[in-house]
């Protein structure tokens, strides 16, 4: 099983879904009894997996029922938190997948996998304060561009260092001059 187009698809209906309006509180309780049969039929499905195919079929439908819950609270009360939580669920969902996925390897491999993860993870995370900073509203003018500025920095330095993590793992693979020069590629490529 493939996250991303899973992932992808979940992420595609919550957005249609929050294009409209505010849902009545039948229509709450409806889309929950939906989510909540998807996810069963889903962990049904898993069950009949073995080993780490399973566990990256279990964590995708959590993945897909903790997106598809947020984005229908985001869809109840529309605003800039809400929202804010359902990209972060996204962000969560596949960082939790694509450490599951890195199970399957051994060694410096799992290792970088999971740094790679890791690094998507801290961009994701940006993007969805940036996006936050973006739609909450600020006194003035000035200070809106200050804290989209700021959000975008610390974001910017959160995806850097987790790409160097990720950068100084694949270096742990070489030995002597090799891993030193590697070293000194990575932290010119991501300097802090």
């Amino acid at each position: 099983m493939n996250v991303y187009p899973k992932i992808a698809s979940a992420v595609m209906i919550s957005l249609a879904s929050l294009s409209g309006h505010a849902l009545t509180n039948d229509e709450f309780k409806s889309q929950q009894q939906s989510i909540d049969a998807q996810y069963k039929s889903a962990m049904a499905q898993c069950k009949a997996m073995k080993g780490n195919a399973k566990d990256v079929c279990e964590k995708e439908a959590e993945g897909n029922e903790d997106i598809a819950k947020a984005d229908l609270a985001a869809r109840q009360n529309p605003n800039e938190v809400t929202q804010y939580k359902a990209r972060l669920a996204r962000a969560e969902a596949a960082y939790e997948v694509a450490k599951e996925r890195c199970d399957d390897q051994t060694g410096n491999a799992k290792d970088v996998c999971k740094k790679d993860a890791k690094a998507a993870y801290e961009k994701a995370k940006g993007e969805a304060k940036v996006q936050r900073a973006e739609a909450t509203p600020a006194t003035s003018p000035a200070r809106k561009a200050a804290d989209v500025s700021n959000a975008r920095k610390d974001a910017a330095q959160n995806a850097r260092d987790a790409e160097f993590k990720a950068a100084e793992q694949r270096c742990d693979a070489l030995s002597g001059a090799q891993k030193d020069a590697c070293l000194d590629e990575a932290k010119m490529h991501f300097p802090k």
